[in-house]
């Protein structure tokens, strides 16, 4: 076993060590320059009631599979790319691009009949004005068979295989069927039901990024990484507003994972996050930390390259996805096609070491919260080494209100509770893992015997705890009931201990 795949919280060492494992991935898809143009308007045009901008100022990215090459690179990953570009300019620019990254782009064909796509945004102010395309069209035959000719040998050593189908045609005829030679797993359909884990494969990890996921069936693919509305096209439903999208896909998990024949799924929800659906049942969410409003593409490129580096590693699933997450945290704060690195990472996860919040800090939050209309959830616990238990639990306890407030027991307090020998971690650094969960909204500390003092002062709308309790057993339940709010006693995962993980470790 890796010793990643106990690996679920969030520290800041954790991009340094997926950065040192340095997975092989190879990326085949359809290939975009974006390019960035800004300048200034300070009258309209003669010809029309239109602005006139005058352009002060050109940046070009890679977009689309491009993109997601250039984001595996940035967090430490040998990466190659294949793909379709033209014998032209924007083509050149894009070569050059990739290889100053790192990226190897010997699987990268350019042909004298293809064009490359390329979509450009006219900005002034911070806002975009406009976006030109400049489609590359049908690719030409004879470039699909090249591609094709070239897949091969960038699959040969490959850790993980990314598939980036945008519907611009780089995978269609010749490429589609050396794809399929390559990577189809070869197993009976009727054995994919039982298949719960990946982990373990003859073939390398292979992850489907399609507006379609459906073509590429035939894969059974380990992931695939569809948005809520291409997710709803699939099971053939329609698209409710808000929290409800991530509960039609929970309800029709087993009919998603069955049309794309895939080990798990993971429905991008924008600005509410993700949902991980998994063949064995296991539903997990992440939760997009709120951002002001950036003119930011490519965040999807970024969760998938995180995605994929670390399951590759052999991360648990819920834990690639938290990762993922974070990393697209990091690039919505910026402007234009961006990346983020393994220092970005980094710093991004060192900047929860030290997220306590003392009760009147806390209280300060909640009141601003509670006046903008939001549920507040008050959890507490050690967290001491965390498990799956726990984030199955935190998971659970978001989901029954806005905002998940989780109470921390000071060292001394766990001491008190569990003996000489714990906390094997520091309230320092279990505040740390815990901030990082993207389900956590904001950490305390209490050093009582009891949370009720916090409780009282809080008034949580909602007090939840795991389910090796009753209402009953809690001398927390009178607090709570006295002020109106409800006691939530959430689900028990059996055999997933804190006490349990230390037992093991030190054998």
């Amino acid at each position: 076993m890796s010793p990643m795949m106990d690996q679920r919280g969030l520290t800041e060492w954790l991009p340094r060590r997926l950065a040192e494992l340095s997975p092989r991935v190879t990326v085949i898809g359809d290939v975009i320059l974006d390019g960035w143009w800004t300048g200034v308007i300070e009258r309209l045009c003669r010809e029309a009631p239109a602005p006139v901008v005058e352009i002060q100022h050109r940046e070009y990215a890679p977009g689309g599979a491009a993109n997601t090459a250039m984001n595996l690179a940035a967090l430490g990953a040998q990466v190659r790319l294949v793909g379709l570009v033209g014998d032209d300019n924007a083509g050149a620019a894009l070569r050059q691009l990739l290889q100053h990254a790192g990226v190897d782009v010997s699987g990268l064909v350019a042909h004298t009949g293809q064009s490359t796509t390329t979509k450009c945004r006219v900005l002034s102010a911070g806002q975009v004005m406009l976006r030109m395309d400049e489609p590359a069209g049908n690719p030409d035959p004879d470039a699909l068979r090249l591609l094709a000719q070239r897949l091969p040998g960038c699959l040969a050593t490959a850790d993980a295989a990314v598939i980036c189908d945008y519907g611009l045609g780089a995978l269609t005829g010749a490429v589609a069927t050396a794809l399929l030679t390559e990577l189809a797993r070869g197993d009976d359909p009727a054995d994919l039901a039982d298949r719960a884990d990946p982990v373990g494969r003859a073939r390398p990890l292979v992850l489907v990024d399609a507006h379609d996921p459906r073509p590429w069936a035939a894969l059974e693919p380990d992931l695939v990484t569809p948005n809520a509305a291409e997710a709803a096209r699939v099971i053939d439903r329609p698209l409710p507003a808000g929290a409800a999208r991530a509960d039609l896909f929970v309800d029709h998990q087993r009919q998603l994972l069955t049309a794309t024949r895939s080990g798990a799924a993971i429905v991008t929800l924008d600005r509410d996050g993700t949902v991980l659906l998994s063949r064995d049942g296991t539903v997990h969410r992440t939760w997009a930390r709120p951002a002001t409003e950036k003119q930011a593409s490519g965040a999807g490129d970024t969760f998938v390259a995180a995605l994929t580096i670390a399951r590759a590693a052999e991360l648990p699933l819920s834990t690639c996805a938290d990762l993922a997450q974070a990393a697209a945290d990091v690039v919505v704060l910026r402007q234009g096609t961006s990346v983020c690195s393994t220092v970005d990472l980094t710093r991004h996860l060192a900047g929860f070491a030290d997220t306590a919040l003392d009760a009147d800090e806390l209280l300060a939050k909640i009141a601003s919260e509670r006046a903008d209309g939001r549920r507040i959830v008050l959890t507490n616990g050690c967290f001491d080494v965390l498990h799956r238990g726990h984030t199955r639990y935190l998971n659970q306890a978001k989901q029954l209100g806005d905002i998940l407030v989780v109470a921390l027991n000071s060292d001394d307090s766990v001491r008190r509770l569990k003996g000489p020998d714990r906390p094997i971690n520091t309230v320092g650094d279990r505040a740390a893992v815990i901030a990082a969960l993207s389900c956590v909204d904001y950490v305390t500390v209490f050093d009582s015997a009891t949370p009720i003092p916090l409780i009282t002062g809080l008034r949580p709308d909602v007090y939840a705890k795991g389910g090796d309790y009753t209402p009953d057993m809690l001398e927390e339940t009178g607090a709570v009931e006295e002020y109106g709010g409800q006691v939530r006693i959430l689900d028990y995962v059996p055999e997933h201990s804190t006490t349990a993980v230390v037992r093991r470790i030190r054998g």
